[in-house]
C-alpha cells in the first residue's frame, strides 16, 4: 500500500488553516456559545434584553446612520478631489499627495481629540465665537462625528478614485465628445459609469470604518450610542465584565455588518467589467477661473483635513494644568509624559507593530501565492477565512480572543502576545488583498523559466516571485502598520499596564483630564505616522497609490 506524499504547499495550506482555525474560527464559535449559553444552559435571553429596550438595539440604527452619512460625504468631497487631481495639472501635485495619505493615516481619535480642543466647550474656536456672541456650536454628538469621520475617511475615497480615473481610456472619452457629451454630462454618464464598481468598494470600506470606529464616537458622541462604544460598555458592565451580554451584542455586530458586506457584493456584481487604459488621459492645463477653484478646492480640503493633527502637535508644546490650558509653552508636557508610562508606550508600540508586520506580511504572501498559483477548495477556505475580519468591529475580534484565552491551556489574557494576535488578524485583510493584487500580474512564464534553468520551486518563490511582488506587499505592508500603530477598538479591551500603546496612551490620559500629557501621546503616534509614509515613498518611489 502506496502512503500518500504531501508536498511543501499542501502543508502550508493546511498550517494556515490551523493557525485560523485556532485564533480566529475557534474564538468566534465560542463567542456564539457565550451568547446564547449562561450557566450551562442555552438562552437566548441576553438577545430578548437586547431588542426589548431601544437603548440597546438603536444604537445599531445610529451606527448605520454616521456610517451612512459619513460614507455620503466622503464620496462627496472625494470624487470631485480626485477627479481634480487626476484629469487636470493642479500645481504641488506631490505635496497633495503626501497630505492626503497623512490625513488618513493617522487615529481616528486624535481627531476627535483635536477637535475637542479646537470646538469643545472651551475649545479655541468655540471661544473666538463666543467673543463674537456667536453660540451653540459644539463639536459633541451626531454633527461632530460625522465631522471628524468624513475629514478622515474622505482620503481613502481619493485613492480609490484616482486609481479608477488612471484607468479609463482617453478614447471612451473622445468617443463621448463626439456624441456631444461633455462637461458635466459627460461626468456623470461616463465617468461615474466606467468607475462605479470603485465608487462601490472605496462606499464600503468607509462604511466599515465609520461603522467599527470605537474612538471618534466614545470621545465625543456624548450620549449618542453607536454600536462599538455599546459593545465596550456592555463588556466593562457596572458589576464586572458580562461576557454573556457583550458576547450577545458581538454576534448581532456581525451579523449586521455581513449583510451589508454581501449587499455591497451584489450590487456591485451589478457593475461588474474590466478596463484597460490602452490611452492614458493626459492631465490638462487649466486658468482663470476654473484653476483657481480647483486648487482652493482642494487645498482649502486638505487643510482643514490636516487642521486637527497640526493643532495637536502644537498643543503638545502648551502649558497645561491638567486640562486647563495655561498661557506660554514649554516641554512640561514631554516631562509628565515621561512619568506616564512614555518610554513603555513607545517600546510595546514599536515591539507589536512589528512582530505583528512580520506576521502578517509572511502570512499574506503565503495566501497570495496559494490562491494565485494553487487555486484549490483548501486555498480558497483559507483565503475567505482570512478576510472574516474586515467586516467585523475590533471590539468582536477581542472580546472572542478574551472569551477563548482567558483560562488554561492557553491563558493569554493581559499579554503582548493576546495583543500581537487581535491585530494581526484585524490587520491581515491590508496586506493579503494587496499582496493577491501583485501575485497576478507576475506570469507563471517567469517562474516556470526559473525552474528550467535548474532552480528549485522554493527558492523560485523566495528569490524570483517575492521581489517581483514587493510593491504590492509594500503598500500592503504599510496600511496594515499604521493601522496597527493606530489600533484602539480592540486594544482597549485587551490592554492593561504593562501592554498599554501609545494609542491606548493618549485615550487613557483624556479620559484622566490630562490633555497636554494626551497631545504628547498623539504628537509622537503622529510622527510614527509619517515616519512610515516618508518610507513608504522612498522604497516605492511613488505618486500614486493603487489598493
Amino acid at each position: 500500500m502506496t502512503r500518500k506524499k504531501y508536498d511543501l504547499w499542501t502543508l502550508v495550506s493546511l498550517g494556515l488553516l490551523c493557525l485560523f482555525l485556532l485564533f480566529l474560527v475557534y474564538p468566534l464559535l465560542n463567542l456564539l456559545k457565550e451568547s446564547v449559553y449562561s450557566g450551562g444552559e442555552f438562552t437566548l435571553r441576553a438577545f430578548q434584553k437586547f431588542f426589548s429596550k431601544s437603548y440597546y438595539y438603536t444604537s445599531i440604527f445610529n451606527s448605520a446612520k454616521v456610517a451612512l452619512t459619513v460614507t455620503v460625504v466622503s464620496l462627496l468631497l472625494g470624487i470631485p478631489f480626485a477627479y481634480f487631481y487626476s484629469f487636470y495639472q493642479l500645481k504641488g501635485k506631490k505635496l497633495l499627495f503626501v497630505l492626503v495619505l497623512l490625513s488618513t493615516m493617522s487615529a481616528p481619535f486624535i481627531g476627535a481629540y483635536s477637535w475637542i480642543l479646537l470646538m469643545g466647550n472651551s475649545g479655541l474656536i468655540t471661544t473666538f465665537l463666543k467673543s463674537f456672541g456667536i453660540r451653540g456650536f459644539s463639536i459633541y454628538g451626531f454633527g461632530g462625528i460625522v465631522l471628524v469621520q468624513s475629514l478622515k475617511l474622505f482620503p481613502l475615497v481619493v485613492i480609490y478614485m484616482n486609481g479608477a480615473f488612471r484607468d479609463i481610456d482617453n478614447s471612451l472619452l473622445e468617443a463621448a465628445e463626439s456624441m456631444n457629451c461633455t462637461g458635466f454630462d459627460r461626468f456623470k454618464r461616463v465617468i461615474m459609469s466606467l468607475t462605479m464598481p470603485t465608487i462601490l468598494a472605496a462606499a464600503l470600506l468607509v462604511f466599515m470604518r465609520s461603522f467599527a470606529d470605537f474612538g471618534t464616537p466614545v470621545l465625543i458622541g456624548r450620549g449618542y450610542s453607536t454600536f462599538p462604544v455599546l459593545i465596550y460598555n456592555q463588556y466593562l458592565g457596572e458589576n464586572g465584565a458580562d461576557y454573556h451580554f457583550a458576547a450577545a451584542i458581538s454576534v448581532i455586530a456581525v451579523l449586521v455588518t455581513a449583510a451589508i458586506f454581501i449587499l455591497q457584493k451584489v450590487t456591485t456584481n451589478k457593475f461588474k467589467f474590466t478596463i484597460s487604459a490602452l490611452h492614458p488621459i493626459a492631465p490638462k492645463i487649466t486658468k482663470g477661473i476654473q484653476s483657481l477653484g480647483m486648487h482652493a478646492y482642494c487645498y482649502f480640503l486638505v487643510a482643514i483635513a490636516m487642521l486637527p493633527q497640526l493643532y495637536v502637535i502644537n498643543m503638545s508644546f502648551r502649558n497645561y494644568n491638567n486640562s486647563i490650558l495655561r498661557s506660554g509653552y514649554s516641554l512640561v508636557n514631554y516631562q509628565k509624559a515621561l512619568e506616564k508610562n512614555l518610554f513603555r508606550s513607545v517600546s510595546n508600540t514599536l515591539l507589536i507593530s512589528f512582530i505583528t508586520l512580520a506576521i502578517i506580511i509572511l502570512i499574506a504572501v503565503l495566501i497570495a501565492y496559494l490562491v494565485v498559483r494553487r487555486n484549490n477548495l483548501l486555498n480558497n477556505a483559507i483565503d475567505v477565512i482570512s478576510m472574516m475580519p474586515y467586516i467585523m468591529p475590533g471590539g468582536v475580534i477581542g472580546i472572542a480572543l478574551i472569551i477563548t484565552f482567558s483560562s488554561k491551556p492557553f491563558s493569554l489574557t493581559g499579554t503582548l502576545l493576546i495583543m500581537v494576535i487581535a491585530l494581526a488578524i484585524r490587520r491581515m485583510p491590508f496586506t493579503s488583498r494587496s499582496a493577491t493584487a501583485a501575485m497576478m500580474k507576475i506570469s507563471e512564464s517567469i517562474e516556470e523559466a526559473s525552474i528550467s534553468l535548474g532552480a528549485s520551486k522554493l527558492k523560485t518563490f523566495v528569490r524570483i516571485t517575492i521581489p517581483m511582488m514587493s510593491s504590492g506587499i509594500i503598500s500592503g505592508a504599510v496600511l496594515s502598520w499604521v493601522s496597527v500603530i493606530t489600533e484602539m477598538s480592540s486594544g482597549v479591551i485587551l490592554y492593561n499596564n504593562r501592554t498599554i500603546t501609545l494609542t491606548l496612551s493618549t485615550y487613557a490620559a483624556i479620559n484622566n483630564g490630562t490633555y497636554g500629557v494626551a497631545a504628547v501621546f498623539a504628537t509622537i503616534t503622529t510622527l510614527f505616522t509619517v515616519i512610515c509614509l516618508g518610507l513608504y515613498l522612498k522604497l516605492t518611489k511613488m505618486e500614486d497609490v493603487r489598493l
